[in-house]
């Protein structure tokens, strides 16, 4: 007959993997950021008041704020802290929020001149 160990038990605990924490705990169970959806391509850089080493800080929130003192893209961020996209868009938003994160988001489709334009610009540069 197996008996446990003495001591608190914990199911949070694999032994092989060390603390398990499921996203929606490091999220405070938000599905959604308090700022607009960040894009997957979006740069993100540190404020110039953000330090990492703030003991308000959630530890997932001082390791973005330690990646983001160059521009870093959201994808790339996610792969860096092994965590959903999802959650690290909570986690910028929760940091955007605190002004300690810009946000420089892609051009949009919108934004890019039509081909006609591009064209024109082109026949232009022939005519000189």
């Amino acid at each position: 007959m197996l008996t446990e160990p003495p001591g608190p038990q914990h199911e949070w605990l694999d032994d092989a993997a060390g603390p398990v924490v499921r996203p929606y705990t490091l999220t405070g169970g938000r599905v959604r950021s308090a700022a607009d959806g960040f894009d997957l391509v979006a740069f993100i850089l540190a404020g110039p008041h953000a330090n990492a080493a703030d003991p308000q800080l959630a530890p997932e929130h001082r390791r973005l704020v330690e990646l983001t003192h160059r521009p870093v893209p959201v994808a790339e961020l996610a792969a860096e802290l092994d965590l959903a996209v999802g959650v690290v868009r909570v986690l910028l938003g929760d940091l955007l929020a605190r002004g300690l994160i810009a946000v420089h988001e892609p051009l949009s489709m919108s934004s890019i001149p039509g081909d006609d334009i591009l064209k024109a610009v082109v026949s232009g540069l022939r005519a000189l």
